[in-house]
C-alpha cells in the first residue's frame, strides 16, 4: 500500500475491492448457515462483487427492483431471483415475471392480488413484522404484516396454489440471536394457525458485519436459528433461506479518501454524504480509520476530534459527530476506511460531480496481502 500511494496517490476517492475477504465471508455463510444463501444486491450492486459471488457459489440473489434483476443476470445468466421488495407497481410485476422470479414476498392482500397467475411451484413468502427491536434501525416500520394479518395472508397464498413461505427481517446490524428465535417461533405459530405447511422459511438479512477473526457473532446466530427451527418445527422443518447484504460485503471493500483542505477543527474530504459516506447520516460504518501521509505511511501521535465535511457546495454535506484522527493530519493525506463495502457505492448520487466511482481490485495490484 505504501509503495502504491507514494508512486500514484489518487486524488479522486477510490473503493478498494478485497476479493479474498469476500471469499472468506461468503464461505462463512455457505458453510455455517443451516440452509441456503442468497445475496441482497442492494448492499452493493457493483458488477465485480456480483460476478465474484457467483464464482464463489452464491447462485441466488435477493433483488428489490428490475434494475437489480438485470444486474444479477448480467453477472450470472442462470441466477435464481428472489423479489422480496413487497411493494411493486403492475409494470414491475410484469417485468419481473419475464425474468422468471422464483420467490416473491407480500405483506398485504392487495400486493398478493397484483401477482395474478404465476408459474407452478412459484414461492410466495408472507413478510412478518413483530415490531421488535434488536437492530440498528427497524425494517418493520415500513414492511411486514402483524401476526394475525400474516396468518390470513399465508392461508390465502396456499389457497391460490403457490408454495407458501414466511419471511422476516430482524433489523439491520442485529447482534441479538434471540431476535431470530422469537421470529421463528412466531412463524411456527402463524403456520399452525393458518393450517399451512411451510415450504420455506426465509430468516432475512440483518446479520451483523464482523471483521476477520471475529465471526463468533455469526456462529451464535446460526446456531440459534438451527436450534429454534428444530424446536418450533419438530415434525417438518421448512427449508431455510437467509439473505445477507451488509454482512456479506462490508469487509470486502475499503474506501480511500483524500484530505482536500484542513482548518483547525475541520477536514474537507473528496467524498461525503452525497457519495460513499451516505449511510453515515444514519449510522456510523463499523471499521477502522487509518491516516496515511504522502509517503503512504501511517500517521502516529496524539489524536484529536475533527469535524468532517464532504466536497460539495452544500453545508449539509457534513458527517454527524466527529472523527478522532492524528492531530498532525495534513492536506494531501489519505484516510483509509475499512468495513465500507455495504451501502457506500450504492448510495453515490453524483451531486456536484463528486462521489466514489472508481473501484480498484487490490489483488490485481498485488498489495492485498499486506492489507487484509
Amino acid at each position: 500500500m505504501a509503495t502504491w500511494l507514494r508512486q500514484s496517490p489518487p486524488d479522486d476517492p477510490v473503493a478498494l475491492f478485497r476479493p479474498a475477504a469476500l471469499h472468506r465471508t461468503a464461505q462463512t455463510f455457505l458453510r455455517g448457515f443451516p440452509g441456503a444463501v442468497s445475496y441482497a444486491v442492494k448492499a452493493n450492486p457493483a458488477p465485480q462483487i456480483l460476478r465474484r459471488l457467483a464464482r464463489i457459489g452464491i447462485t441466488t440473489f435477493d433483488v428489490a427492483s428490475v434494475a437489480e434483476m438485470q444486474a444479477a443476470r448480467e453477472a450470472m445468466p442462470t441466477a435464481r431471483l428472489h423479489y422480496h421488495n413487497p411493494i411493486r407497481s403492475m409494470d414491475e410485476v410484469a417485468q419481473a415475471k419475464s425474468f422468471g422470479v422464483a420467490s416473491w414476498s407480500v405483506d398485504r392482500l392487495s400486493e398478493l392480488d397484483k401477482l395474478g397467475a404465476l408459474p407452478e411451484n412459484t414461492e410466495v413468502a408472507v413478510r412478518l413484522s413483530l415490531g421488535r427491536g434488536g437492530g440498528a434501525y427497524d425494517f418493520g416500520s415500513k414492511f411486514g404484516a402483524r401476526p394475525e394479518v400474516a396468518t390470513a395472508l399465508l392461508r390465502e397464498v396456499a389457497a391460490r396454489g403457490f408454495v407458501p413461505a414466511l419471511t422476516f427481517h430482524p433489523g439491520t446490524q442485529c447482534t441479538d440471536p434471540s431476535s431470530w428465535a422469537d421470529h421463528i417461533a412466531a412463524c411456527a405459530g402463524i403456520a399452525r394457525d393458518a393450517g399451512v405447511r411451510l415450504g420455506t422459511l426465509n430468516v432475512g438479512g440483518g446479520f451483523p458485519a464482523v471483521a476477520e477473526g471475529h465471526g463468533d457473532a455469526l456462529t451464535r446466530i446460526f446456531e440459534t436459528i438451527r436450534a429454534a427451527t428444530r424446536t418450533h418445527f419438530p415434525v417438518a422443518e421448512p427449508r431455510l433461506w437467509c439473505e445477507p447484504g451488509r454482512a456479506m460485503v462490508s469487509d470486502a471493500l475499503w474506501l480511500l479518501l483524500r484530505v482536500k483542505a484542513r482548518s483547525d477543527e475541520a477536514l474537507y474530504l473528496n467524498d461525503g454524504l452525497y457519495g460513499a459516506l451516505g449511510e453515515w447520516r444514519d449510522m456510523p460504518v463499523p471499521g477502522r480509520k487509518t491516516v496515511l501521509d504522502r509517503f503512504g505511511l501511517d500517521r502516529a501521535g496524539p489524536q484529536r476530534q475533527f469535524s468532517i465535511f464532504g466536497p460539495t457546495c452544500d453545508s449539509l454535506d457534513r458527517v454527524p459527530g466527529t472523527w478522532e484522527l492524528p492531530e498532525t493530519i495534513a492536506e494531501g493525506d489519505h484516510i483509509l476506511l475499512t468495513g465500507a463495502g455495504a451501502y457506500s457505492l450504492a448510495l453515490v448520487t453524483g451531486f456536484n460531480g463528486y462521489g466514489t466511482r472508481r473501484l480498484i481490485d487490490l489483488s490485481n495490484l498485488s498489495i492485498e496481502g499486506g492489507q487484509r
